[in-house]
């Protein structure tokens, strides 16, 4: 989302990324999402399951293949964003999803956020959790919301949360309703310090190539 509108929250628990996979295999295996939608999140009830046929052909492909991302180092909260996942992954996954489709695939950018933050020793991560789940479904029914993670609190409580959007606009829509306005207020109050950086994904012609950039312009 936008710096002014993105505001995310910690989760009681999330699993360590040395348990990642598994733990995803097990949540694929026991939740199905609803017909025509997809689980793009830790969150699994229909609310927050994304409708594929209110996306574009390229963002559909996109969006399956970040069913597959995950983290790859335990130090995200501090270290590059473009080196703390599997993206030569997800992006082998949006060419075989192309070719396995037929139609090809047209360049296209999406619009990342990444919000780093340092917890207050204070917080209650059940009401960071209940902020953050409400901001999520809220985000879901604006639109274009392709993938949303976050992680687990390092020793310092400092943690990523990061969402991939259809759009910028996506992004500024989603963060409008009264959930986010009411994260948004808690901020101060929860966070110790954060900081929100934006990047651009392009996706080449018939995904030959891509690549992660930071964001500029509109």
């Amino acid at each position: 989302m936008a710096a002014r509108a993105m505001q995310t929250a910690v989760p009681v628990e999330v699993p360590v990324i040395s348990k990642e996979k598994e733990a995803l295999r097990a949540l694929r295996s026991e939740v199905l999402p609803e017909e025509g939608f997809l689980i793009q999140s830790p969150y699994t009830e229909p609310e927050h399951q994304l409708d594929l046929k209110t996306l574009d052909h390229e963002n559909a492909i996109l969006a399956q293949a970040l069913t597959q991302l995950i983290a790859v180092r335990e130090d995200y909260a501090t270290e590059p964003y473009t080196e703390s996942f599997n993206w030569s992954e997800v992006m082998g996954e949006v060419s075989r999803l192309t070719e396995a489709s037929g139609k090809g695939f047209k360049e296209t950018s999406f619009y990342i956020v990444a919000f780093l933050s340092q917890i207050k020793p204070s917080t209650e991560y059940s009401h960071l959790g209940a902020l953050d789940k409400a901001a999520h479904a809220e985000a879901v029914a604006s639109g274009g919301f392709l993938k949303y993670w976050f992680g687990s609190p390092d020793p310092e409580l400092r943690n990523l949360a990061t969402c991939i959007w259809r759009s910028r606009q996506d992004a500024l829509d989603g963060g409008r309703g009264p959930a986010h306005r009411k994260a948004a207020g808690s901020t101060r109050a929860l966070y110790a310090s954060w900081k929100i950086d934006q990047y651009r994904l392009t996706i080449r012609d018939n995904a030959d190539s891509w690549e992660i950039g930071r964001w500029s312009g509109e």
